[in-house]
């Protein structure tokens, strides 16, 4: 059964949501027959380059410094409810676009999904920027890609057409939040649901596979 998952790496939802949806796909019986994608989501593809404070970010967009200090509050409470860490006051504002590409790059392996995890953990708990080719390089090293070839991969036009065109489809599936997850291309369901509930998901998904 095939899961695709529309997420950005900066996104404390997504981060969340795979965190729960790997605990369901871990107890379920069904674990071992699901084959989880990784697309792109951007959740805002203007995002400078150079990485700026996400506090000071979230200080702009919601008007104060101290709504943004509720909102970082509240998500860090969500995350750690579920087992998380997350330093979203410390997080680098950057865009995503390349780190899309490594996501990419790795898709007919089994290393996408460590891969994702690594890379959501670099930016929500270790601060570090995953814009910047060398981190990138280092983190798809720790999780068992060759980092000669993701060098030249970066410094390429490797994988670009590709994340494009997962953005364009994701339009096109009227994804308009994340994370969502389609099981086997089907009707898309939104949001960072609870273990308990993604794992009813994924039973109730299998039994339309075999009907």
């Amino acid at each position: 059964m095939l899961v695709e998952i529309y997420s950005d790496i900066v996104c404390p939802w997504c981060y969340i949501g795979q965190h729960q949806f790997g605990e369901a796909v871990d107890r379920s019986p069904y674990g071992d027959q699901i084959e989880t994608v990784w697309r792109a989501f951007q959740l805002d593809p203007r995002a400078p380059a150079e990485p700026t404070s996400v506090f000071s970010a979230y200080a702009k967009k919601f008007g104060s410094e101290e709504r943004a200090e509720a909102i970082i509050e509240r998500i860090t409470a969500a995350a750690n409810g579920v087992g998380l860490e997350m330093r979203l006051d410390q997080a680098l504002r950057v865009n995503t676009f390349d780190a899309h590409r490594l996501v990419w790059s790795a898709h007919d392996t089994d290393l996408q999904w460590p891969l994702e995890r690594r890379l959501m953990e670099a930016y929500f708990v270790e601060a570090r920027n995953v814009a910047d080719h060398a981190t990138l390089i280092d983190i798809a090293e720790e999780t068992g890609l060759d980092s000669i070839e993701i060098e030249r991969f970066l410094e390429s036009d490797g994988g670009r057409a590709e994340v494009l065109a997962e953005m364009t489809e994701a339009a096109e599936r009227d994804v308009t939040a994340i994370p969502t997850f389609f099981f086997n291309r089907q009707v898309g369901i939104p949001g960072a649901q609870d273990a308990d509930t993604f794992e009813r998901i994924i039973e109730r998904a299998v039994e339309r596979l075999v009907d």
